[in-house]
């Protein structure tokens, strides 16, 4: 659903909103998985960085596309998933990592992330919610 990203050797970046692990209770009533974010080589090798897990530890359904840092870290974020499920922030290490950096509560910090974030030079990100904030009508935090 969203752009992918390339890096200097080549290698695409993206997610997947659905596929992965199927199994999952928490991703299987809507969809058929909790959504992947995957590398595309040069060379036309699918490797699948990560796949999420959608429960209240886990984002799901990432449906925007992911930024990239000069480590090579992945930086994104899921519609769903999280302590409230009202979307997360996300980082993906080069060898599959993944940490949650922020769970949104659908209060004042927002809900349901639909856009990334950009990365400054200083390594603080920013991004926009389509609900939550002050109003209900989305946010926009550091």
């Amino acid at each position: 659903m969203a752009p992918l990203i390339r890096d200097g050797k080549g290698n695409l970046y993206g997610t997947t909103s659905t596929g992965g692990d199927v199994s999952n209770i928490w991703c299987t009533v809507q969809q058929n998985g909790c959504g992947v974010v995957f590398e595309l080589t040069e060379k036309g090798a699918l490797r699948t960085l990560y796949t999420f897990k959608g429960d209240p530890k886990d984002g799901q359904h990432p449906i925007a596309g992911v930024i990239r840092d000069t480590q090579g870290n992945l930086y994104g974020t899921t519609d769903w998933g999280g302590p409230s499920n009202d979307g997360t922030v996300f980082k993906v290490t080069p060898s599959g990592v993944e940490t949650v950096l922020h769970g949104f509560t659908g209060g004042t910090d927002g809900q349901n992330p639909y856009s990334s974030v950009v990365l400054d030079a200083e390594g603080n990100l920013y991004g926009t919610t389509l609900y939550g904030g002050a109003f209900g009508k989305g946010c926009c935090s550091k």
